[in-house]
């Protein structure tokens, strides 16, 4: 290994911190300096090797340096490169779990972020294919597919044996992969009051009002589920409304490496943010990768905006906000009835925010209730599980997930990210279906 001489091998004991991405800076495109990068930590985790059951990245890497002819690095062409770059999912767990060299190590290793990189540099060079520029635009997607009548025709289509057949052919969308549903009773049609009429009891932490950004997963895919975080939250006393007017948080657009169109998302999301946060409201999103969005990815591509900064520090997790308010003790613990054996999952973009297993923390202060943690990757990503290259591949990463639940012998499993949940389904071959956290606490509520 090319590196074993330069530097100590251990890791460093001081926390990982995370360098700002130059992203606007005409150097990031430079591919052959990319490619001289991508040696680099290629090289680092040929040597180490850890993170190897993390994802198909790894494994990817380590046949092709494996099969090469020097069975190192420099055996590998550099075109091949693009095969591990096209398996990462940005899931930011061999950053933030398993990698040793992470800065301030000295060697610098910031796999996830290199990865965006080339995905920059790819999409900079127009080589992003139409099926993948068609998945992560949520927004026009979501905007046509949601409208009555169309809705049930997508939905329709969506679950059509010959129709996925012909998906899988023209544009690579694998047949078995399971597809969102389309709500034209979205949640913002559902959710038309302005304010819950709640008299909020603010905490040193939380001001009891919270605005919710649903998401355009939440609003047009999964409104029942915000639907049920709204109800729990109301029955805690928090006074809830919805935000005046979001897009798409950016993630899609991130995975895919069209920055520009993060950009947008930014710039029309953090001002309507910052003036419901200038207005007395806590800002708390149902989806693990949209929190994540506002709170990592926005302030490292955006260091130097204030008002991205402020979100970052007023932008919640649902059950870490909840956590909050029961360390004040305004969280209400009256419950009716208990769930049982719940196995939890917990989803890779909450567990990297670093604020501990608090879905996890809330459901076991029901009664007679046992949760069986399971912190591992599902493989999905959005989009990684629907395509045609990724779907069997994703399905065997969620295998252990799986085998776990399967083992386990629970009454009920749960996923913070729903379409983990669905990953997960998928993998069971059963007549259950995953849970939402928030559907078990309105069951253990009585609401």
């Amino acid at each position: 290994m090319a590196n074993s001489e330069n530097g100590h091998r251990e890791g460093s004991l001081e926390a990982p911190t995370r360098h700002p991405i130059k992203w606007q800076d005409p150097e990031y495109y430079n591919e052959g300096a990319l490619f001289s990068e991508l040696e680099r930590v290629f090289d680092i985790c040929h040597g180490c090797r850890r993170c190897v059951s993390l994802c198909n990245a790894f494994p990817t890497l380590f046949n092709l340096i494996d099969e090469s002819i020097t069975m190192e690095v420099d055996g590998v062409s550099k075109q091949d490169y693009w095969q591990v770059v096209d398996h990462c999912y940005y899931c930011d767990l061999c950053y933030m779990t398993k990698c040793p060299y992470v800065p301030p190590h000295e060697w610098n290793v910031d796999f996830p972020h290199l990865m965006l990189q080339a995905k920059a540099i790819r999409h900079k060079q127009g080589k992003n294919k139409f099926r993948d520029k068609l998945l992560t635009s949520t927004d026009a997607v979501g905007s046509i597919a949601g409208i009555p009548i169309i809705a049930q025709s997508v939905n329709v289509m969506n679950n059509s044996g010959l129709v996925r057949k012909t998906m899988n052919k023209m544009v690579g969308i694998h047949p078995e992969a399971k597809l969102p549903e389309f709500h034209s009773n979205n949640l913002r049609k559902r959710f038309r009051e302005e304010v819950t009429p709640i008299e909020a009891a603010p905490t040193e932490f939380t001001t009891g009002k919270v605005a919710v950004f649903t998401t355009c997963y939440g609003n047009r895919n999964a409104p029942d589920m915000v639907e049920d975080m709204i109800s729990v939250f109301r029955h805690n006393g928090i006074a809830v409304r919805l935000t005046r007017k979001e897009k798409c948080c950016g993630m899609p657009k991130l995975e895919l490496g069209d920055l520009d169109a993060v950009e947008e998302s930014m710039k029309f999301n953090i001002p309507e943010l910052i003036n419901l946060i200038d207005a007395g409201w806590d800002i708390v999103t149902p989806i693990p990768s949209c929190v994540l969005m506002f709170k990592q990815e926005f302030p490292l591509m955006f260091p130097d905006n204030e008002d991205v900064q402020r979100v970052k520090a007023r932008i919640f997790d649902p059950f870490e906000y909840l956590s909050l308010r029961h360390k004040a003790g305004k969280f209400n613990t009256e419950f009716k009835s208990s769930l049982g054996k719940i196995a939890y999952h917990a989803p890779c973009h909450q567990r990297v925010q670093n604020i501990g297993l608090k879905t996890r923390d809330i459901l076991a202060l029901v009664p007679d209730t046992s949760i069986e943690l399971i912190e591992r990757c599902t493989g999905h990503d959005g989009t990684y599980a629907v395509k045609s290259e990724c779907h069997d591949i994703s399905i065997k990463i969620c295998q252990p997930v799986v085998n776990k639940i399967k083992k386990a012998e629970v009454d009920h499993y749960i996923s913070d990210c729903p379409m983990a949940g669905d990953q997960i389904t998928i993998g069971m071959k059963d007549s259950n279906h995953a849970n939402n956290p928030f559907t078990l606490l309105k069951q253990a509520y009585g609401i």
